[in-house]
């Protein structure tokens, strides 16, 4: 029998990754869903090509937002709303961008 309760470093490093993994594979569902729903970015204005993410600075990507990394971390941003707030995930893009947080 283990003589005291220790926690092993290695099980702290496992569930720190299994919830980046959790992220990450939440992160690129939101990704395909908006790639599925928009041609361009949705925070992307075509008139003054401005990023509506940034605030006021140009997007340099002419609204493609795949591989955006401003829109990979407004997602992120997301994400640690929801679980922060306890609330269930969005289950693709549309409800993320109409649900009230």
């Amino acid at each position: 029998m283990r003589e005291g309760i220790e926690k092993n470093p290695d099980e702290t490093l496992i569930k720190e990754k299994k919830v980046e993994d959790e992220k990450q594979k939440w992160v690129q569902k939101m990704l395909r869903s908006a790639k599925h729903h928009h041609k361009i970015c949705p925070y992307f204005d075509k008139k003054t090509t401005m990023c509506f993410l940034k605030l006021g600075s140009k997007c340099d990507r002419d609204g493609k937002f795949e591989i955006c990394p401003v829109f990979k971390q407004f997602i992120e941003n997301k994400y640690d709303e929801y679980k922060a707030k306890n609330k269930p995930l969005p289950v693709n893009f549309i409800d993320l961008t109409t649900d009230i947080i």
